[in-house]
């Protein structure tokens, strides 16, 4: 198991070092003599002040997610649930575009954004818990209510969107979920958030457990299941409400990570929760890379210096080609 995670920790490094030299603006070389001391004025800007941030950022909000669908697929037994198809992901996005909306949050105030969005993620997933509560736990009507929570929840979106349109330049991030301009502000309100919640997360591995083996046994353990799902949910809300305010929707992170971290770290949640996060943060950290790379070549070969593929946009197409192949290996796959 150590292995493994030395592994992990070794592809962080590998993927962190690609996308520190991917950014457009300078050159790697440019880059290893910033790290050594070297460069000029406006270069150690771009790195100390941009990519060094956006870099962390990108980290700490994949192991963000990760941890929350780990935490989510076992609260409720299902493979398939995760925070953009439960109502979290996107009732935290209608948190952030409705107090921008109503210039309560924006990105001048990012502490305004993980309150707003916490709030929305609360609201999406409460909506759930009272469809699902009447299913008494349905794996498959869980799947279905949740489904039908985030198609109403980015309804809502798109009409505060049509309402408050001049808005729409700056929210769009949320939508398709960027990395794009975070800087140190965004970093030191996401780190402590999400040690929080991370270590919350590793606290309730126990409850969690027994959960993934039904609610019987949950009870026959002397636990409520009902309370220890409450405080999962809770917990996942949280993490995704951070993760969601410092980068925006980023598509099947939350749903997929969970089970490469399964089938790397094994069931035992003591291990696996932080062997998500680690997946998480390589994962999404490796994405942005091949972003900023993607975009590179792209603005060469479109000659368009303003060309940016956004790191949620990687994810989604990624995600979706995923999802297919892990739906038809597990097609009835209940914890």
């Amino acid at each position: 198991m150590t292995r493994r995670f030395t592994a992990l920790a070794a592809l962080a490094v590998v993927c962190a070092g690609v996308e520190l030299v991917a950014g457009r603006g300078m050159s790697p070389g440019v880059v290893w003599d910033v790290v050594n001391g070297g460069g000029d004025a406006t270069e150690r800007h771009i790195f100390f002040q941009l990519r060094l941030p956006r870099l962390l950022v990108s980290l700490g909000a994949g192991a963000c997610l990760a941890v929350a669908g780990l935490v989510l697929q076992s609260a409720l037994r299902n493979p398939l649930a995760g925070p953009e198809v439960t109502g979290v992901t996107p009732g935290a996005v209608l948190g952030a575009v409705t107090a921008t909306a109503l210039g309560l949050a924006g990105w001048d105030s990012p502490l305004a954004v993980v309150l707003a969005a916490c709030t929305g993620g609360c609201a999406g997933a409460a909506l759930l818990w009272l469809l699902a509560g009447r299913g008494r736990g349905d794996p498959a009507q869980t799947a279905v209510h949740g489904v039908l929570v985030s198609a109403v929840l980015g309804g809502l979106t798109a009409m505060v969107l049509l309402v408050e349109p001049g808005e729409l330049g700056s929210v769009v991030q949320w939508l398709v979920g960027t990395t794009e301009g975070r800087v140190w502000q965004h970093w030191h309100l996401l780190w402590p958030w999400a040690l929080v919640w991370g270590a919350a997360a590793w606290l309730l591995a126990g409850p969690l457990t027994l959960l993934r083996c039904g609610d019987d046994i949950t009870l026959a353990a002397g636990l409520s299941a009902r309370r220890a799902r409450t405080l999962a949910l809770l917990c996942a809300v949280a993490l995704t409400a951070g993760a969601v305010a410092a980068v925006g929707a980023l598509g099947f992170v939350g749903l997929l990570v969970p089970h490469l971290a399964v089938a790397v770290f094994g069931a035992d949640l003591r291990v696996s929760l932080p062997g998500a996060a680690l997946v998480g943060a390589v994962v999404v950290c490796g994405a942005d890379a091949a972003a900023q790379v993607s975009s590179r070549l792209l603005a060469q070969g479109l000659d368009s210096g303003r060309l940016t593929l956004p790191v949620g946009a990687l994810t989604a197409c990624l995600g979706a080609a995923l999802l297919l192949v892990v739906v038809r290996r597990t097609p009835s796959r209940t914890f």
